[in-house]
């Protein structure tokens, strides 16, 4: 059963904007696997609007409550290129409270727009 389902979108040039003029910004959003690649280098901008995207999309299939904490929703991605939602604290309380027992997450960008669908499915 769906319990919810968020959508979102980021515009990528406004997003990296935002993380170049605001210092430590994207260690607030994003976790040390979401920031940086398996090789080791710094994700860009369209991935990190595209993860940003994400967490948004989460919050509103949970039904956008406050207090919702940005590190306690990681995105990463498998080595065939899936994107996996995993949730920690604040958002893992919210999903138990609603019955969500596991996660759907798509990401895509193109022509300067980031976007993310989340399902929270029980």
């Amino acid at each position: 059963m769906i319990v919810g389902v968020g959508i979102d979108v980021a515009e990528i040039d406004r997003f990296a904007a935002a993380l170049d003029r605001t210092p430590g910004m994207a260690e607030r959003l994003f976790s040390p696997n979401e920031l940086l690649l398996p090789s080791g280098e710094r994700r860009g901008a369209a991935s990190l609007a595209a993860r940003f995207a994400a967490k948004e999309a989460l919050a509103k299939s949970l039904g956008a409550p406050g207090g919702l904490h940005w590190l306690d929703a990681e995105i990463t991605t498998t080595p065939s290129g899936q994107p996996r939602l995993s949730v920690t604290g604040t958002v893992a309380a919210r999903a138990e409270q609603l019955g969500v027992t596991s996660w759907h997450v798509s990401l895509s960008h193109d022509a300067g727009i980031a976007s993310a669908v989340v399902i929270a499915e029980g």
